[in-house]
C-alpha cells in the first residue's frame, strides 16, 4: 500500500461542509464534501458521551497532539468524466466527527471558571486556534483488500473493534448498509423493546450481531458465512423477518417483562420451543410463582424451566440443604436404622438386596426432597431424607 503524508489539512478544512445525521447508518461527510468520514465499513460514532468528545477538543485547545489520521484515497469520475480524487476516513473517524459535531455546536465543553461552552460561544482567538489545527493525515492507496486488512487492524484510542464492527468493515457491500440502517441506528423506535430482551449496544453493532447470530444458527452456519454469502443483496428481508419473528414470540408467550430476560439465547429458545403452545396467563402465574420462591437462586433459568414444561430443575439452581441438616437428619435415620437392624438408607432398607441393613456413612450419602422440589416440596429439614448416592441419582425428580 502507497502512503503520503499530509501536514496541511486544517481542523476548518476537515469541518468544511461537514454533514452529521443524528441516525447512524446515513454517513457523514465534510473536506468540502470530498470526504466520507463514516464509510460502510466504519463502526457508528461512539464518542458521544460528554467525556471522549471533549477531551478531543480540550487536547487541541491545551495543544497536546491528537495522533495520525489515516484517510483511503478514491479515484471516482466527476461529471466531465475528468477523474477526482475523494477520500474516505480509514482511522480517525470519531477524532473527525467530534471536531466537526463541536464546530457546528452539537455539545459544549466547560471553560476555565467550569462554564459549559458551545463553539459559537467561545472566546475568537479559542475558535481560531481550534479550526486552525493542522492534521497529521496519511493518505492511503491500494486494493480493498489492502485497505480492509489494514482497517482490521486498528485500534480507536483504545478501544478495540469487535467482532461485528470488523465483519461488517470485512463484508461491507448493499447487505451491511441496508442492515446497520435497521439495527444499529438509535434513532429506530424499536431499539428500547429489543433492548428489554438483547444486552447490547446499537452503536457498537451488538443488537445487528445478535440478529445475524440468530438466522445464521438456524440456517446452521457461521455470521461470517452467511454475511459473505449475502454481502451484495438488496434487500434484509430474512434477517429481518426472522429477527422480528423471534421478538414476537416472545412478547407472546411472557406477559411481563423481567430484567432477567435481557441477554438470553433467544434465538435458541425460539428454534426450541415454539412450536408449542402456550397459555400466557399460565406462563406469566409460574413465573411469578418462581420469583416468589425463596429458594430459587437463578432467576435467568426460570423462563426456560417453564418454556421446557417446568422438569429441568438444574436450570433453576434450587437451594440444596445445608450441612447442618444433612448432619442432623443422617444422625437421626442412622440412630433409628441401627435400633431397627435395617439400613440408614430408607429405600435400601425397603428392598431385598444385600444393601437392606447397611449403615452408609455420611460422605456416601446425598440429600433428597422427600417430596420433589418442583411439585411444591420445601427445601426444609422436615422434606428432607438421606439417601445413598445410588438411589439419590436413582429417584431424580420423582
Amino acid at each position: 500500500m502507497k502512503t503520503t503524508l499530509r501536514t496541511d489539512i486544517t481542523v476548518a478544512q476537515i469541518c468544511d461542509g461537514f454533514v452529521y445525521n443524528e441516525l447512524e447508518g446515513k454517513g457523514l461527510f465534510g473536506l468540502s464534501g470530498m470526504l466520507t468520514i463514516q464509510p460502510e465499513y466504519q463502526r457508528n460514532y461512539i464518542y458521544a458521551d460528554g467525556k471522549k468528545d471533549v477531551a478531543v477538543i480540550e487536547s487541541i485547545l491545551k495543544g497536546y497532539p491528537l495522533g495520525l489520521i489515516y484517510f483511503n484515497v478514491v479515484e471516482t469520475q466527476n461529471a466531465a468524466s475528468q477523474v477526482e480524487r475523494r477520500f474516505e476516513v480509514l482511522d480517525g473517524q470519531q477524532r473527525i466527527t467530534s471536531f466537526g459535531r463541536y464546530v457546528t455546536n452539537k455539545f459544549a465543553i466547560k471553560d476555565e471558571n467550569g462554564m459549559e461552552q458551545y463553539f459559537d460561544g467561545l472566546p475568537v482567538d479559542k475558535q481560531q486556534k481550534i479550526l486552525e489545527t493542522s492534521l497529521l493525515i496519511y493518505e492511503c492507496e491500494g486494493t480493498e483488500s489492502d485497505i480492509k486488512e489494514w482497517f482490521k487492524t486498528i485500534n480507536i484510542a483504545g478501544i478495540p473493534l469487535n467482532r461485528q464492527e470488523i465483519n461488517n468493515a470485512v463484508y461491507c457491500g448493499e447487505f451491511v448498509t441496508l442492515a446497520k440502517a435497521e439495527f444499529s441506528n438509535t434513532g429506530n423506535s424499536n431499539v428500547m423493546k429489543w433492548n428489554a430482551y438483547i444486552n447490547g449496544n446499537v452503536n457498537r453493532q451488538e443488537i445487528l450481531e445478535r440478529a445475524l447470530e440468530w438466522i445464521s444458527a438456524k440456517k446452521g452456519e457461521t455470521v461470517e458465512s452467511y454475511m459473505s454469502r449475502h454481502r451484495h443483496d438488496t434487500n434484509i428481508t430474512e434477517l429481518k423477518t426472522y429477527f422480528n419473528t423471534v421478538i414476537d414470540w416472545i412478547d407472546g408467550v411472557f406477559i411481563d417483562v423481567k430484567k432477567e430476560m435481557c441477554g438470553l439465547e433467544w434465538g435458541r429458545l425460539y428454534e426450541t420451543y415454539h412450536t408449542k403452545a402456550y397459555n400466557p396467563k399460565t406462563v406469566n402465574e409460574q413465573v411469578q410463582k418462581l420469583y416468589s420462591d425463596p429458594y430459587v437462586v437463578c432467576k435467568k433459568g426460570i423462563f426456560e424451566y417453564v418454556l421446557g414444561g417446568c422438569v429441568d430443575s438444574k436450570l433453576l439452581e434450587v437451594r440444596i440443604f445445608d450441612d447442618a441438616t444433612k448432619k442432623t437428619v443422617y444422625n437421626q435415620q442412622t440412630e433409628k436404622a441401627k435400633a431397627n437392624g435395617i439400613s440408614n438408607c430408607p429405600l435400601c432398607a425397603i428392598g431385598h438386596e444385600n444393601n437392606r441393613t447397611k449403615i452408609w456413612e455420611f460422605k456416601q450419602m446425598d440429600a433428597d426432597h422427600v417430596s420433589a422440589w418442583s411439585k411444591g416440596g420445601a427445601t426444609s429439614i422436615e422434606n428432607c431424607q438421606m439417601l445413598c448416592s445410588t438411589h439419590n441419582r436413582a429417584k431424580g425428580n420423582r
